[in-house]
């Protein structure tokens, strides 16, 4: 019996031990399965995100792309204008430089000629000095010193005036520029032309002066500037914003040489200055213009 029982036993241990190892075996893939579900999911999910990122990164290079195109198109205008603004002003440059070199000339000119002149004139002073110290000397009566110290004062104020008119500015005709009544006096005394003193009113109307007439439209204190009118042989021009001492050229009938006219002086409703004529014009100028500081 305890032989027969021991061959029944070892199947019995054997079956659960081979249930044990199939329950073990079918477990396994269930776990597996799952974690490749999983793991394909998150595949899955990794892909639409870089793909999704994919596209919006294209999005925003080609919306960069667009920005600097236009960015570079407008720098390009900008430098296109730019390089024309500086073109224009190398061309302004060069024609304030070139006007500048012709006004320095002639500055050099006018301040060689004047020294010049100047020059001479004291030289002709100095020498008739000496003229008059070596006839003063052989004189023996007070009459004859008297008369000659009488020529000498005068000859002295006609020098000084001579020298006065030399340092006077000289205008694009040639005819001196008188900036006040002592001047203008002084180049009456030389004789070549006619000369008008005249004020004007801004609201006054038209003011007649020699042979033609003045109208003062506008004066500008600050920058002493002025705007009239003339009125000649019937004819009206409108000098507008000129200088003070800018002397101002035009015509009549019957007169070859050009008249002159010259404002010294403005106020905000006066302009001073003078009218300049040939001699011959002035005959027929009319004796009743008021001529102040004549």
């Amino acid at each position: 019996m305890a032989q027969g029982d021991e061959p029944k036993g070892e199947p019995k241990y054997m079956s659960e031990f081979q249930e044990s190892a199939n329950t073990n075996t079918t477990g396994t893939p269930r776990w597996v399965g799952l974690a490749v579900v999983v793991l394909g999911g998150i595949s899955l999910l990794g892909l639409g995100v870089g793909l999704s990122a994919l596209n919006q990164a294209r999005s925003v290079e080609q919306s960069t792309q667009a920005t600097v195109k236009q960015a570079n198109e407008a720098l390009a205008q900008r430098l296109a204008k730019a390089d024309e603004i500086n073109q224009q002003m190398q061309s302004d440059v060069k024609v304030v430089t070139d006007r500048l070199k012709l006004t320095q000339s002639e500055l050099i000119a006018a301040r060689k000629q004047n020294k010049n002149a100047t020059t001479a004139v004291d030289q002709k002073v100095t020498s008739l000095a000496t003229s008059v110290k070596a006839e003063l000397a052989t004189k023996a009566n007070a009459d004859d010193v008297n008369k000659l110290n009488g020529d000498v004062t005068g000859v002295k104020t006609d020098l000084d005036a001579t020298k006065n008119s030399i340092q006077m500015a000289r205008s694009e005709m040639g005819t001196l520029i008188a900036r006040n009544h002592d001047e203008i006096d002084q180049l009456r005394r030389m004789g070549q032309r006619d000369y008008f003193e005249f004020t004007v009113q801004r609201k006054g109307g038209a003011t007649k002066v020699g042979t033609i007439q003045i109208e003062l439209k506008d004066t500008n204190t600050r920058k002493n500037r002025y705007t009239i009118n003339v009125l000649a042989d019937d004819n009206s021009f409108e000098k507008k914003d000129r200088s003070v001492n800018e002397p101002i050229f035009f015509y009549t009938g019957g007169t070859r040489a050009a008249i002159e006219l010259v404002v010294n002086k403005v106020t905000k409703s006066t302009a001073t200055g003078y009218l300049s004529v040939p001699k011959a014009a002035a005959g027929a100028a009319s004796a009743s213009i008021a001529t102040p500081g004549q």
